[in-house]
């Protein structure tokens, strides 16, 4: 009992740790109760893996609740009686009841399998035109955006976080315009890193050598935050950056600033970390 009791206040303290921006409480732009969003339009996506997630909660309890049932029933009705020195008859083998538990198990997962598989596919089709392209080069410790359609670039660099307000305005921010699909290139210059927006329910990793993409329109105006969710060195937990979900003309604003300021055209592999490969070890060269 006590174990048990430990285990829910850990649970119910470790709920209280995601920053509360994550999922903004404005009305319609995230939850106001639950462990999802409510809003199912944040973006196209975010409907069908809220009703994959919902739903496997659904199905996870009523399979808990019928095992919990069948064991306490088991526990009950073949408990030693008082003053009865015989055990109940023991069955070496059950056919039918081998088959139920190997045959539901598989249709379980099965179909688990299937609807998990149909919401991946869904996040990750690209074959729509896109109506914006845009580059994300994730590095030790921030990210560089290239908003290759519009022929400009935004670099950020590390920041340290401190822990007094204000910081989060100073990280880097991606501008995307509301109701118009993205499409997400995803690089790294150095190590494994993934883009994740938590409000938006998707992440993807960046690989060395790899090249990752997806697409996505969101549908809702608002800032979320978003962090790299991959371990990836010492200062993983600072590799931050805003996502600012605005009309078009606030994001065409944006663009002529980042003209204004001389950050035009794309900030390519030419800056990915470079490795001296010798005969006896391989040694981290400078970054250009």
């Amino acid at each position: 009992m006590r174990a048990l009791l430990l285990a829910v206040g850990v649970g119910l303290v470790a709920t209280a740790c995601a920053p509360a921006d994550q999922f903004p409480s404005e009305p319609g732009k995230g939850v106001d109760v639950g462990f999802l969003p409510s809003e199912r339009g944040l973006t196209d996506r975010t409907a069908g893996l809220i009703d994959l997630w919902n739903g496997s909660w659904v199905a996870a309890l009523v399979v808990g609740v019928l095992v919990w049932g069948l064991t306490i029933w088991v526990v009950v009705a073949y408990r030693r009686r008082k003053n009865d020195p015989e055990l109940p008859v023991q069955l070496r083998y059950h056919v039918p009841l081998e088959l139920m538990y190997t045959v539901v198990p598989i249709l379980m997962i099965g179909t688990l399998f299937f609807f998990s598989t149909r919401v991946t596919g869904e996040f990750q089709d690209t074959a729509a035109e896109p109506d914006l392209e845009i580059e994300v080069y994730g590095k030790q410790w921030s990210w560089d955006f290239n908003y290759l359609s519009e022929d400009v670039y935004s670099s950020g660099g590390r920041i340290a976080l401190t822990g007094e307000a204000g910081v989060e305005e100073t990280l880097p921010t991606l501008y995307l315009p509301v109701d118009e699909t993205v499409e997400f290139t995803l690089r790294s210059r150095d190590v494994a890193h993934s883009f994740w927006i938590p409000a938006f329910l998707y992440k993807l990793d960046i690989l060395p050598g790899r090249v990752n993409t997806f697409q996505v329109t969101p549908q809702q105006e608002g800032t979320f935050s978003g962090k790299c969710a991959e371990l990836c060195g010492e200062f993983h937990s600072e590799m931050l950056f805003n996502v600012a979900v605005v009309d078009r003309a606030t994001f065409d604003d944006q663009m002529d600033q980042l003209r204004a300021a001389g950050q035009t055209g794309r900030l390519g592999e030419e800056l990915n970390r470079r490795y001296l490969i010798t005969d006896d070890n391989a040694t981290e060269g400078s970054q250009d």
